[in-house]
């Protein structure tokens, strides 16, 4: 009984294994990109963001001025796995393939904000541009990531100046580049775009 079990094993493997062909091999099938880049900043960047930037904190009030940092060993974990989101993130958002958005997605304010095609056709006309701006942010994550490790609220003070600078300059170059207001307020804070 047991070596016709082993027989009709091994007969398994061989058939399983002799019935793959380079159109069922995974490694030779393109994997289609449905999420888009706006999909990955609504559903990661953005939540990370969100959550570091409310992690420190200067609050000013009638008891006076205070600071809100991460305290506890979990709290800079927590922290520390949102600088990890935005470290990954830009790896998934200029994968090839990636559209920017839908084109079922529509803008909110189009006299400041571009439409998806208009956003496509400016990572399609200089990729490497829309790459190295995804770096500066994977660089300002690392910054973060070394504050946590370091449990340096200054220098985390610093690496979410730099996260922010890194979201503005890639919006203002592809979101709202027609919004004038946030271009003078990026230049006056040294954001470039």
């Amino acid at each position: 009984m047991k070596i016709r079990n082993l027989v009709l094993v091994a007969s398994l493997v061989v058939i399983q294994g002799g019935c793959t062909d380079a159109a069922s091999d995974p490694k030779t099938l393109p994997i289609p990109r449905t999420a888009t880049i706006k999909d990955i900043m609504d559903s990661h960047v953005d939540p990370a963001g969100d959550f570091l930037f409310e992690s420190l904190q200067q609050i000013a009030d009638d008891k006076g001025v205070r600071q809100k940092a991460p305290a506890t060993p979990a709290e800079w974990a927590q922290v520390r796995h949102q600088f990890t989101v935005l470290f990954e993130a830009p790896d998934y958002m200029v994968m090839p393939g990636r559209r920017a958005a839908k084109p079922t997605d529509r803008v909110e304010f189009p006299a400041v904000e571009s439409q998806p095609e208009e956003v496509q056709a400016l990572m399609d006309a200089n990729r490497d541009d829309f790459v190295r701006r995804a770096r500066v942010l994977q660089s300002a994550a690392v910054a973060g990531i070394k504050a946590v490790d370091a449990r340096d609220t200054t220098a985390l003070l610093a690496a979410l100046g730099g996260i922010d600078k890194a979201c503005e300059g890639c919006h203002l170059h592809y979101y709202y580049p027609k919004d004038m207001r946030a271009r003078q307020a990026a230049k006056e804070e040294g954001v470039a775009y």
